[in-house]
């Protein structure tokens, strides 16, 4: 018999690399093919939690609307918050991890390479599993419907007795299988961290963005494993008999609440921290200046992660807490704004007297020192019990927190992808897309979280489904729903920017920005192994000490 007789046949031979590229991905354990599926899962889901948002505010956007129904309103809500904070915010803070620690410690991958897929896996899968509610909270054979409790689920909306069918299930598994991810990767980073520098590398000489992600990887471990005990607690109460937050029966929904914002306060510091990080990366080599007080910045960082722990209950001042309570928490509010204050002047000290360079990571990296400061004063306003005892149902509680999450993190975090694009696949992104991206969401996002303010100092409820003409909140709640727009656009650019450059842009080198930390002394994108040899290190910049000597201005002792 010849060979010819036995060949495949055309098409399937013409696939056979595309079969083995995709068998290649979904088996990975490199860290920075990891780090890449993490980023792309998360932009999926980002397009899908703006698409969500996008419905609540045209719903929204004058009263009496029925763009949706009260229960797909209710959906939207649970499933927006849920996306966004479990597999939008936190996949990109990992996927960045898990590509740049190991290239900015010198090691050849993460310590544990197995469970760092396994972790990725469990977390997709949650995601996964939480959006498979579509189509199977009523059986196999009937019509999906998503959970409708919100993001935050309180009990008793949890309960069967107010939530029947499967949907709230699907919200409780897909948390509590995307928690064990979150863990496995926590675990992993902080080991990396402690075990994996190279020679050299002392920890008063690691990069601040490996600092802050020891500290955010310690927060992580803290802070969702008592989420994971409340949705253990809650399967037990809707399938065993139990009743925990079963208030008829001696339980309390209070302790829902405080179980979940134990996980829920310090998870915007887990987010924060590794934004700050971006920040104290992109600000230096933009300004020409290393940063202003590296010890004084890791020093306000590890307050941080301690303080951010024990500021949840300033969530649950109108629940009835005790007055000693209450107090705590306003002095452990107040307190975590002093390192934070601290942070925003050593970047600003950094900038003062330097060369800056407003590229598109610089520029959102500027916004996000305006904008996280104008967070951190509304958080102030709402740390103070009487106050916040007015406001903390209303829309100006909204407004704050997308305040911190989109005008804090998302900020720095399109500045990281505008800065480690060149390093992640070789090519530019383009810097007039990229400004027109930067001036289309600055636009947008102050259009809508500016303005979200006002109606909520008039008196608009947060979680409401349509309202009332006459009330003064109709123009607003225009010019809000106006601004989603502008940032959905920008969004559409930005991701336009990351597919053109990927296919058409021009070569980036291994250092375009003339940085100073070590992924810039690799190739782009770096080799499966990362360093031809382990590098050995004898400052906090070595990269700028082996081209730049003698150069002054980069002294940082």
């Amino acid at each position: 018999m010849s060979s010819d007789s036995i060949a495949l046949p055309r098409a399937e031979t013409a696939s056979r690399p595309l079969v083995d590229a995709l068998h290649g991905w979904v088996t990975t354990v490199d860290h920075k093919r990891l780090g890449i599926l993490y980023i792309l899962y998360a932009l999926i889901f980002l397009v899908i939690g703006g698409i969500e948002a996008g419905i609540m505010r045209i719903q929204l956007m004058h009263a009496h609307n029925d763009f949706v129904s009260p229960q797909v309103f209710n959906r939207m809500f649970t499933m927006h918050g849920t996306t966004m904070i479990f597999f939008v915010a936190m996949p990109l803070v990992f996927g960045f991890a898990n590509y740049l620690i190991p290239l900015m410690i010198g090691a050849r991958d993460m310590a544990f390479p197995r469970l760092n897929a396994f972790s990725f896996w469990l977390m997709a899968f949650g995601g996964f599993l939480l959006y498979f509610s579509l189509v199977g909270a009523n059986g196999l054979y009937g019509a999906g419907n998503a959970p409708d409790v919100g993001w935050f689920a309180y009990a008793p909306l949890t309960s069967r007795t107010f939530s029947v069918g499967h949907s709230t299930d699907f919200w409780t598994l897909g948390l509590l299988v995307s928690g064990f991810g979150s863990i496995g990767t926590a675990i992993n980073i902080l080991t990396t961290i402690l075990c994996m520098r190279c020679a050299g590398m002392s920890l008063g000489k690691m990069p601040l963005l490996a600092w802050l992600n020891l500290v955010m990887s310690g927060m992580v471990i803290l802070a969702i494993s008592p989420l994971t005990a409340a949705q253990v607690m809650l399967l037990v109460d809707r399938y065993l008999g139990g009743h925990f937050f079963d208030t008829q029966a001696g339980g309390s929904a209070v302790v829902w609440m405080h179980f979940f914002w134990i996980f829920g306060h310090p998870e915007v510091y887990v987010l924060a921290i590794p934004a700050f990080a971006f920040a104290s990366e992109i600000i230096p080599v933009f300004s020409r200046k290393a940063i202003f007080g590296y010890p004084v910045m890791v020093a306000a960082t590890i307050c941080i992660g301690f303080i951010g722990m024990s500021v949840w209950a300033h969530h649950m001042f109108t629940v009835g807490m005790s007055s000693s309570a209450n107090t705590f928490f306003v002095l452990s509010t107040m307190a975590i704004a002093v390192p934070t204050g601290i942070k925003i002047f050593n970047w600003l000290a950094t900038m003062w007297g330097g060369k800056i360079e407003f590229k598109t990571p610089m520029l959102f990296c500027v916004a996000f020192l305006f904008q996280f400061l104008v967070a951190g004063l509304t958080g102030i306003m709402l740390g103070a019990a009487p106050f916040d005892w007015q406001l903390s149902n209303s829309y100006f509680v909204v407004a704050h927190f997308h305040y911190v999450i989109v005008g804090g993190i998302l900020f720095t975090i399109f500045g990281a992808f505008y800065y480690w694009f060149p390093k992640m696949s070789g090519k530019m992104c383009n810097e007039t897309l990229g400004k027109l991206h930067f001036w289309l969401f600055f636009i947008g996002f102050h259009l809508t979280f500016d303005f979200m303010h006002i109606p909520g100092m008039l008196g608009m409820p947060r979680r409401i489904y349509t309202y009332e003409p006459g009330r003064g909140w109709d123009v607003w709640n225009l010019i809000v729903t106006i601004g989603v727009f502008f940032q959905a656009l920008g969004t559409v650019i930005f991701v336009t920017n990351l597919l053109w450059s990927y296919f058409k842009g021009k070569a980036a080198g291994s250092d375009p920005w003339d940085a100073w930390t070590l992924e810039w002394s690799t190739l782009s994108p770096p080799p499966v192994y990362n360093f031809a040899s382990i590098p050995v290190v004898k400052s906090r910049r070595p990269l700028w000490d082996l081209k730049h000597p003698n150069d002054p201005d980069w002294k940082y002792e």
